[in-house]
């Protein structure tokens, strides 16, 4: 049992340093980071969309089939976003974003990030539970999920006016849900099944209505045809490269 501890503390310790991956993106001066966050933003609208439809409902529906119980989930996860967002919209008044006023849609995807890597974070735990080897590739699985996502969400706390230093840190903070979620997972074991199957869909639930309701608008607000369309394949990429790692 101890080295359960021990591989699943290390394996979402790795897992959380994914977040830093944005620090590739500081050697891009700033002018030419503005000109790409859209694309980022559309790249993580299209990441959230393909896990959410892609990963986590069928993933949970496998599991456990599609009853009316997963629906009331999904659906819980986008009501507690808009709930979450309105006490956000009334701590902030309607002004520019920039690095003293921080855009709603950023915070959001915050909660978003935290709420996911919560549980991947549980269900890294319940891996190891079953095996090391389970474990290990399942922590696996998550580092290759992680990765795009990681850039589209570095990418969203940009443009909703985070500086690259302050999207760095709470990027890794969230990211340290996944922490607290292994521990809960491993603390009460035999349970796990019953609260990953309210948390999957309701991650999904978020993950929809972060993507549909902060992340699109956001994109309409540029109407050139030429930026539309490369919006658009960039969420066509996010979407794809969740297929993709599905594939693998």
């Amino acid at each position: 049992m101890p080295n359960v501890w021990i591989y699943t503390l290390v394996s979402v310790l790795i897992v959380s340093l994914i977040s830093f991956v944005g620090v590739l993106t500081l050697s891009i001066k700033a002018d030419k980071l503005k000109k790409i966050l859209l694309y980022m933003v559309s790249f993580s609208a299209g990441a959230l969309f393909g896990d959410a439809f892609i990963h986590l409902l069928p993933e949970i529906i496998e599991e456990v089939g599609f009853g009316l119980n997963i629906s009331i989930y999904v659906m819980i996860g986008i009501g507690f976003s808009f709930v979450i967002e309105k006490f956000i919209h009334w701590r902030h008044c309607h002004i520019p974003h920039s690095k003293e006023h921080i855009h709603p849609f950023a915070m959001m995807n915050l909660f978003g990030d935290g709420v996911h890597n919560f549980i991947d974070g549980i269900i890294i735990g319940a891996s190891y539970l079953v095996n090391i080897p389970v474990g290990i590739a399942t922590t696996l699985a998550v580092i290759f999920h992680e990765l795009p996502q990681e850039i589209g969400d570095f990418g969203v706390l940009l443009h909703g006016g985070f500086s690259k230093a302050k999207a760095l840190f709470f990027n890794f903070i969230t990211a340290l849900t996944a922490v607290f979620g292994a521990i809960v997972s491993l603390l009460i074991g035999s349970y796990v099944e019953n609260i990953t199957t309210f948390l999957v869909p309701f991650a999904a639930g978020t993950f929809i209505y972060i993507a549909g309701s902060d992340l699109i608008p956001e994109l309409h607000k540029e109407v050139e045809i030429k930026k539309s369309l490369l919006q658009f394949i960039s969420i066509v990429l996010g979407v794809s490269v969740m297929l993709f790692l599905l594939l693998l």
